[in-house]
């Protein structure tokens, strides 16, 4: 993963190139030498919001300097900014802003602006990341299977699992499968591990995970804290300094242990595909 901030920040500025085009998951991600899933996942976990959240903020920061230091038409800009209409265009500006495009031409309007993203190194103290990589054969899971858009996937997940939770459901949870679709939609399960001579409960489906290289995390503490600590602790400083392995696969997963009586000893896992570079 050599020069990878410089690659991430490449792709931070190819979207600032072309903020009026159609912009697309998979170019953006090719900029990082990455694939459109963890580039996803990577930025949502650096920059604290999805990649389409952060190019929504960058349009229509600069559609409000457009709208109130040149003489340009709304219509204009919402289709300089790829919208289709007026109205979609107000809506999505007035939720930004607080005020609509009209408004923001009165003299001392109020307006919200977002600074481009700028990648830095920032050494802090140490912290200690436990993980192994490890070799395991391919395995079956079974559990249940919803699609979700990866725009919204970060609110609607939780949603599910409480769905889950609610249901009483033969399936334990003993992992969380999350699988990139085409860069736009993901796959994500609830799942167990399959046991063949076992029925498949109703309304859930099997898939066999490839025997792979994993970097195995470790997770301990009160859910979903610990998780999403050490997520944001991989993509912020493992993987810029990792060497002799690539990232691999469209998938991920996060395997959950027994609840443990007091939340502080819970140990959960992050699994990441790798490969030999």
């Amino acid at each position: 993963m050599n020069n990878w901030i410089e690659q991430f920040q490449n792709s931070i500025n190819y979207i600032e190139d072309h903020l009026t085009d159609k912009l697309d998951a998979e170019a953006i991600a090719e900029t990082a030498a990455l694939s459109s899933f963890y580039y996803q996942r990577i930025f949502t976990a650096l920059c604290g919001m999805t990649l389409m959240e952060y190019i929504r903020a960058r349009r229509m920061t600069q559609a409000a300097l457009e709208l109130t230091h040149a003489d340009e038409r709304v219509i204009d800009v919402a289709l300089k900014y790829g919208y289709d209409s007026p109205d979609s265009f107000t809506r999505a500006f007035q939720k930004f802003h607080g005020i609509t495009p009209a408004k923001a031409r009165e003299s001392g309007a109020p307006l919200r602006s977002f600074a481009p993203l700028h990648v830095k190194v920032i050494l802090e103290g140490g912290k200690m990341l436990d993980y192994r990589i490890v070799e395991k054969a391919p395995f079956t899971i079974v559990g249940f299977k919803r699609t979700f858009n990866t725009d919204t996937s970060y609110q609607e997940i939780p949603k599910f699992w409480n769905e889950w939770k609610a249901g009483n459901s033969t399936i334990k949870g003993m992992f969380a499968l999350c699988m990139d679709q085409d860069g736009k939609k993901l796959d994500y399960w609830i799942a167990d591990n399959y046991v063949p001579w076992m029925e498949v409960p109703q309304g859930c489906e099997t898939i066999q995970i490839p025997g792979s290289l994993w970097a195995e995390f470790r997770c301990k503490g009160p859910l979903p804290d610990s998780l999403q600590s050490v997520n944001t602790e991989i993509w912020s400083k493992w993987l810029p300094t990792l060497k002799g392995y690539k990232l691999a696969g469209n998938y991920n997963l996060e395997v959950y242990a027994e609840p443990a009586i007091n939340p502080e000893d819970t140990v959960s896992y992050i699994w990441i595909p790798l490969t030999k570079s």
